[in-house]
């Protein structure tokens, strides 16, 4: 079992999943709504980087990357620091927030497709948080296996 300790409390990766799994199916479904469909060219890079599904594929430009409202995540986030100032991009499933300022990364959104491809391959929010944020805890970010696979997918590229 693998505590987090945030704030004189200790909570376990199972306690924060579903509070982690409901604010990525919102974030989600605001990009989905919201954002802008892949270019063809965008479209056939997700698949050669295993995307399955890249019509589904969103992507949202924002000034800063949101961090969840409920305490425990926000805390969680800041202690782990996965969202911060300096989060380019974050890959919610089938929405991809992609920072203003980084709209031009081609590398920024090869990356985040290889995490499109890591939520389809695992089977959806959960599975792909569970492992995600296991590996981010224990081993630390970026050298995460699942960090790992998509910094050097994108070399092939």
């Amino acid at each position: 079992m693998l505590l987090l300790h945030i704030k004189s409390m200790d909570l376990n990766l199972n306690e924060i999943i579903p509070l982690a799994c409901n604010w990525v199916q919102l974030k989600e479904r605001e990009i989905l709504d919201r954002g802008i469909p892949l270019t063809k060219e965008m479209m056939d890079c997700a698949k050669r980087l295993g995307v399955k599904y890249p019509d589904k594929v969103k992507i949202m430009l924002i000034d800063k990357i949101p961090t969840p409202e409920d305490p425990i995540l926000k805390a969680a986030c800041h202690q782990t620091n996965l969202i911060s100032g300096n989060t380019a991009g974050l890959t919610l499933r089938y929405g991809i927030y992609v920072r203003q300022d980084c709209k031009t990364n081609r590398n920024l959104y090869l990356h985040e497709f290889v995490h499109v491809s890591q939520y389809e391959k695992l089977g959806g929010i959960e599975q792909f948080l569970k492992q995600y944020l296991q590996e981010v805890l224990t081993i630390g970010y970026p050298k995460a296996p699942m960090e790992q696979e998509a910094i050097n997918k994108i070399k092939e590229i």
